[in-house]
């Protein structure tokens, strides 16, 4: 589907998007938007956000000069501004995952930038690549410590590909057990239409005893300090492999089409392939 095209419409975003982008746009404030939210309004969220607000300023992509000719990653990195196109749902997310997880956006940017500076923009080097899948597709799975041995079973069912296991069998375990959320603002695009074959790639992190329990702006900032702590454990993205899918339309409330039909479809819910290597993230410790 090209995004572009789709309109900014409330009444139809309620009946046709996945869970994750209705909670995202409501918690926002910005559901009920008579218009396309602007880097404007963007801003406003994010200062609505915190106490203090650290992270960048969101500058509208038509406010930049013909002439300004940098890199996106270094424009950030230099002006702390986030360029950030007009009615574009792609920058409209990736704005709202910025408001959310300052920290671990901005460290990300700061990956990026000591790979640029050492060998360019182009190509990507295999960290950046790495970076990217995250940054544009990535699902933080939240294990609180007190549960780290249920939790450290259910990422190795899911990093085997034993679906109907830790989907169907512990469903209950989602939001008691595994707490799932969505980070790569590519995935919120495409979940304005879900689709079957819509897939993330997941990176599990520790979070304290009582998570499950506080309001979701706590929970934000507490899941981008693990983020920050559990990159540079991994050493910053250099090892692999790192990262794992995840069908994200099988995350246990996240689609309305979740009978037990739905998780027998091969094509979708692919078994492990015989040449997949463990994931340097498990366990969870």
């Amino acid at each position: 589907m090209n995004f572009s095209e789709l309109l900014w419409q409330p009444d139809v975003l309620r009946t046709q998007c996945a869970q994750p982008v209705l909670a995202v746009l409501n918690h926002a404030g910005l559901l009920d938007s008579a218009s396309f939210p602007s880097a404007h309004q963007l801003n406003q969220v994010a200062r609505a956000s915190r106490e203090v607000w650290h992270g960048p300023e969101f500058k509208a992509q038509g406010e930049y000069p013909e002439s300004e000719s940098r890199y996106y990653e270094a424009i950030i990195a230099e002006d702390s501004q986030v360029p950030t196109r007009e009615n574009s749902w792609h920058d409209l997310f990736n704005a709202l995952v910025w408001i959310q997880f300052p920290r671990t956006k901005a460290l990300l940017n700061r990956l990026h930038m000591e790979d640029i500076n050492l060998k360019g923009a182009h190509p990507r080097t295999p960290r950046r690549n790495r970076i990217t899948h995250f940054d544009e597709c990535g699902v933080v799975i939240a294990v609180e410590e007190d549960h780290l041995q249920k939790g450290n079973v259910l990422l190795s069912q899911l990093a085997h590909h034993q679906w109907n296991q830790v989907f169907l069998e512990e469903r209950s375990a989602w939001g008691e057990i595994l707490h799932p959320f969505v980070f790569g603002h590519a995935n919120f695009e495409m979940m304005l239409s879900p689709f079957e074959g819509l897939t993330g790639k997941w990176l599990a992190v520790k979070v304290p005893r009582g998570f499950s329990n506080e309001n979701v702006e706590r929970q934000h900032e507490r899941l981008d300090v693990a983020l920050c702590e559990r990159i540079q454990a991994l050493d910053n993205f250099n090892r692999a492999p790192l990262l794992k899918p995840i069908p994200l339309l099988g995350i246990p409330h996240w689609y309305q089409e979740q009978t037990p039909c739905f998780y027998e479809n091969k094509d979708y819910f692919r078994p492990m392939s015989v040449s997949s290597k463990p994931s340097v993230q498990l366990p969870l410790t």
